[in-house]
């Protein structure tokens, strides 16, 4: 597989530079190329990104009124290339190679807000625009808030997901939104209206925007998902569960609660740790036995290794166990193999490390064992 830079490389600005030769003869193609592939190899795919807007910029006319519509004939006819698969060519822009297009415009357009939605609006189309709104969310939040809201009755699905993926408040790689981290309630309408799109694509985007509201309001996404879990479809109980994977995992009571996950105290808990040496590339095993557990009652059963770094201190990572709905009550036994082995994730460190068990989010059992590197 090749790296995620080489979706920006020379045939595709090559390529780029085609496309607007047609749609504006006055194109400076050659300087165009030259800029924008100058020591192209020793860059990343952002600085990749931004070298192809710059060089756009100074190849394209100065007003921005004048560069929207030629941006906007750049682009391929289809509405919809992600659903076509659609292959970028001289046909039109469309993938990755939107992306300098839509950097573009936000490095143009913020004193231009409305024009420069209205174009993002039709690149996304092609691609996704969620980086580049964001400045305009973040300093036009008031003109912009009712256009995104606008962009949530869209026809299109791309337009409807940027409307919730372009509001994260914490999106991967783009721009924080301090406002909407501190007071996610500007943007909890557009979640709402977008809580039962058609589209799985479009309702995943909605859960990770709680997500990132969860991160800084836990107990807001808590009262949310119970709100929402009243009479919900299945593909609205998904968003919610997939929405509230954090505080899950970090085994936040009100969110547990609103899945039907009580706090529970279970009696005679045994934690047994059947390999309590464990060698790098093989497995820890253990057995774990509980009684007392009432009828009836959801059961989340996770457990967290504490895994040594590299300072010789522990870091706990949670991981999923087992998930029972309604438990008949009284006694549960279970066994897990949990291997430990080369990932990219991780780097593995000697020493003395621990398993803990959490039921319904509370810890019950903890044991040490001892992990041994080659």
């Amino acid at each position: 597989m090749e790296p995620f830079k080489e979706f920006i490389n020379l045939k595709v600005i090559e390529t780029l530079g085609d496309i607007l030769s047609r749609v504006y003869p006055g194109f400076e193609r050659a300087k165009y190329v030259k800029l924008a592939g100058r020591g192209l190899g020793d860059l990343e795919l952002k600085q990749r990104v931004v070298q192809v807007a710059k060089a756009l910029d100074e190849t394209l006319p100065i007003s921005f009124e004048d560069l929207c519509p030629i941006l906007v004939a750049s682009l391929h006819p289809s509405e919809d290339t992600a659903r076509e698969e659609v292959e970028f060519n001289a046909e039109g822009a469309c993938g990755w190679a939107v992306w300098p297009l839509t950097e573009l415009v936000a490095m143009r357009g913020l004193n231009h807000p409305e024009l420069a939605l209205s174009t993002l609006y039709e690149m996304t189309k092609r691609s996704t625009a969620e980086f580049d709104v964001r400045p305009f969310l973040d300093q036009h939040t008031e003109l912009s808030l009712p256009i995104f809201m606008e962009w949530t009755r869209d026809p299109n699905r791309h337009v409807r997901r940027l409307a919730s993926e372009g509001s994260r408040p914490r999106l991967p790689w783009g721009m924080r939104l301090q406002k909407f981290v501190e007071d996610p309630s500007l943007i909890l309408p557009i979640l709402n209206a977008l809580r039962d799109d058609p589209e799985e694509y479009v309702r995943r985007s909605v859960a990770n925007n709680l997500n990132d509201i969860a991160k800084d309001h836990p107990d807001l996404v808590a009262d949310i998902a119970a709100e929402w879990l009243e009479g919900a479809s299945k593909d609205r109980q998904r968003l919610v569960k997939h929405a509230c994977r954090t505080l899950i995992k970090k085994g936040h009571q009100k969110t547990l609660a609103s899945f039907g996950y009580q706090p529970i105290e279970p009696t005679g808990v045994a934690l047994s740790v059947q390999t309590p040496t464990v060698n790098y590339g093989e497995a820890l095993e253990f057995d774990l036995s509980m009684n007392g557990l009432p009828q009836g009652t959801g059961l989340m059963i996770d457990y967290a290794i504490h895994f040594v770094k590299a300072n010789g201190k522990r870091a706990p990572k949670v991981f999923k166990w087992k998930d029972l709905k309604s438990h008949a009550g009284g006694g549960l036994e279970a066994s897990r193999k949990h291997a430990i082995k080369p990932i990219t994730t991780r780097v593995y460190y000697p020493g003395e490390h621990m398993i803990e068990i959490m039921v319904n989010g509370r810890s019950v059992a903890q044991a040490e064992f001892t992990l041994i590197m080659p």
